[in-house]
């Protein structure tokens, strides 16, 4: 039995079930407003919600697209005992959810944030090139025009900015210095790039799309900006196999088996950028005729 950790609605999960579908295999879908108790059954721990029942013993893969397994816990009158329970009934969630991970997986719920920092060394360590970057609380010493800004965060949404709506951050250019002292905020070197990488991994295999996002200023900095009156071009292509095997390094390193990562190309350099484990592929599968929605399926 395949387990699927996903989204309500969530499309590329949907396009990898039609595949598991036609393959006549068995699956189950947890959504993100589903809540289990964890209950037992003939000394087998059952997994049971207003949508669901399984035992984890009966899950030969799981794929962790994004949410996540919510628990409901037992509550008392006696608030002592609720302490000590919710202890106990921590580490109970932390045995299932360790033990589903323990199973062929594509990603865990355990370590689908990176950090951003952490990431960027390494990327170093793998021996890929990484364009210079530095932390700070002010402008001081940023050179202007020839230096981005970006989150910490791998992927952050600014929720709830218009009613109903998500705001995404999105790299920028400093172009003027900024008054006082700030937050600690993540500064890079500015890269002119030939084009950009987007590339997915899987289990040691590599799929990459050129993005021409270059000549669009709309895009030109960061390509999630979509001009939708004119998208930028996208294409197949292939990074040199040191490239590819490096990547395979960092991906070991972060113990990921699957991932988005996005890479500028800049005369004869390929500039590592970041990775987002849960990061979206569905568009450049189509685009380039890849099927990695196949892909996910077979491996599951």
């Amino acid at each position: 039995m395949i387990l699927i950790i996903s989204e309500n609605k969530e499309n590329t999960t949907n396009e990898v079930i039609k595949y598991l579908l036609a393959m006549n295999k068995k699956f189950i879908r947890v959504h993100e407003d589903e809540i289990f108790e964890i209950q037992t059954d003939q000394k087998r721990l059952l997994l049971v919600s207003h949508r669901n029942k399984f035992y984890i013993d009966e899950i030969s893969s799981v794929w962790y697209r994004n949410g996540g397994l919510n628990f409901r816990r037992l509550r008392y009158e006696n608030e002592s005992i609720n302490l000590n329970m919710n202890e106990y009934q921590h580490w109970l969630e932390d045995y299932v959810r360790k033990t589903l991970e323990s199973k062929r997986h594509i990603n865990k719920e355990s370590n689908s944030d990176v950090n951003k920092l952490l990431v960027l060394e390494q990327a170093k360590k793998a021996g890929l090139d990484v364009p210079d970057y530095f932390l700070a609380d002010n402008t001081d010493e940023v050179e202007l025009n020839k230096t981005i800004i970006k989150t910490i965060g791998g992927n952050p949404r600014a929720e709830n900015i218009i009613k109903d709506s998500t705001g995404m951050m999105y790299t920028s250019v400093v172009k003027e210095p900024q008054r006082g002292h700030f937050f600690i905020t993540f500064f890079q070197e500015k890269i002119e790039k030939d084009f950009e990488i987007r590339s997915f991994y899987l289990n040691g295999k590599v799929w990459s799309t050129a993005i021409f996002s270059q000549n669009d200023e709309q895009t030109k900095i960061d390509f999630r900006k979509y001009n939708h009156k004119k998208p930028n071009r996208n294409v197949p292509y292939q990074l040199p196999k040191d490239i590819e095997e490096k990547i395979h390094q960092l991906m070991l390193s972060l113990d990921l088996n699957c991932g988005s990562l996005d890479l500028i190309k800049s005369q004869h350099k390929f500039y590592f950028l970041e990775v987002n484990a849960i990061g979206q592929f569905l568009g450049h599968s189509i685009i380039c005729n890849y099927s990695l929605e196949k892909e996910i399926a077979n491996y599951l």
